[in-house]
């Protein structure tokens, strides 16, 4: 029988967090779902402690496949997630026990493809502090993860055009409709209809594969409804990928998001849609990789990395900018130089 929702769990190494994640899962107040495991070859007993959950518990499923990386393991998921909704989570991190229910019910109710919920904004730099300070950072439980919400109370906007709320952009507290925005593009942190997002599926290789990923699904018009809830707990995983990769690998793979994003937004997006697209996202990205430049080691590096501007500003990324960002893009041409 299909369930109502399908989440999708890549793991790699994390036997430390698992248990947690899993239970959080099965500890839903919302039971019509499948959790798919994707072992993504790994060294440690995750495996083994997600195939405990699935013979006690038929609705976790486990997948087990060569190391590939995120965007291998989500997309290895995809063929088994037949919910009429998908979820993403991360397997050091864990949900409240709410989240299911309260995605489901507002995206029925509002017919939505997409249900944007947030994060816990306090949890992540509690257990940053802790760690510095060498406390125990396995045993806090975040307060809000022990409240119950009415759902009947629980205050939404939904709307038609994703791009009024969606941003990368940091507003002023004061913006009357700053707790409505969509902030960042993290995958974990909305349930999807099935149908909206089937056929895109995640860059292999590269790091940050969120964001061309989160472009390509703007740009189907989804019918989003925003609730401005805590309902994921993200856990700073201290020897985690992104705080050990080199510079030039995080830059590359920045390049390799923008390029792909772009020439799929030139093909499909009207001029509104691309320039709203440019503003709110793509023009942060170019400038969280052109900082990555002052990291590079040696001219081999460094030529690689011109390389990529190089081929950038041959396919026209460069060539609409806003005014916040015109220095950028000069300091962008003086760097790549006479292929400008």
């Amino acid at each position: 029988m299909q369930p109502k929702i399908s989440i999708i769990i890549p793991m790699y190494n994390v036997e430390k967090y698992l248990r947690r994640c899993l239970d959080s899962v099965k500890n839903q107040t919302f039971s019509d779902w499948v959790a798919i495991c994707v072992d993504d070859g790994s060294l440690d007993n995750c495996g083994k402690i997600a195939e405990e959950y699935a013979k006690t518990d038929k609705r976790f499923i486990v997948i087990h496949k060569k190391n590939g990386g995120l965007s291998d393991a989500r997309n290895a998921g995809m063929p088994y997630a037949n919910g009429k909704y998908i979820m993403f989570l991360d397997s050091d991190d864990f949900i409240h026990p709410q989240t299911m229910e309260i995605a489901y019910n507002l995206a029925e109710k509002n017919k939505s493809d997409i249900v944007s919920f947030t994060y816990d904004r306090f949890y992540r730099p509690q257990l940053m502090v802790r760690h510095v300070l060498h406390l125990d950072t396995d045993n806090v439980v975040p307060f809000g993860v022990k409240k119950r919400y009415d759902i009947e109370k629980i205050q939404t906007r939904t709307t038609n055009d994703i791009f009024e709320y969606a941003t990368e952009r940091t507003h002023n507290k004061t913006n009357p409709n700053r707790k409505w925005l969509i902030k960042h593009c993290q995958v974990w942190k909305n349930l999807y209809k099935k149908s909206l997002i089937k056929d895109i599926p995640f860059i292999k290789g590269i790091l940050f594969e969120d964001f061309p990923w989160w472009s390509a699904v703007m740009l189907k018009r989804p019918r989003t409804t925003v609730v401005p809830l805590p309902l994921y707990y993200y856990i700073p995983n201290f020897g985690g990928i992104v705080l050990s990769e080199k510079q030039l690998r995080i830059m590359h793979s920045l390049c390799v998001g923008i390029k792909t994003a772009y020439k799929l937004y030139k093909q499909k997006a009207d001029k509104i849609q691309m320039k709203k697209w440019q503003s709110l996202f793509m023009w942060f990205f170019v400038n969280w990789a052109f900082r990555k430049l002052k990291y590079l080691k040696n001219d081999t590096e460094i030529q690689s990395a011109r390389d990529e501007f190089i081929e950038m500003n041959k396919i026209g990324v460069f060539n609409d900018v806003p005014d916040e960002w015109y220095d950028l893009r000069e300091k962008i041409y003086k760097f790549i130089g006479d292929y400008k």
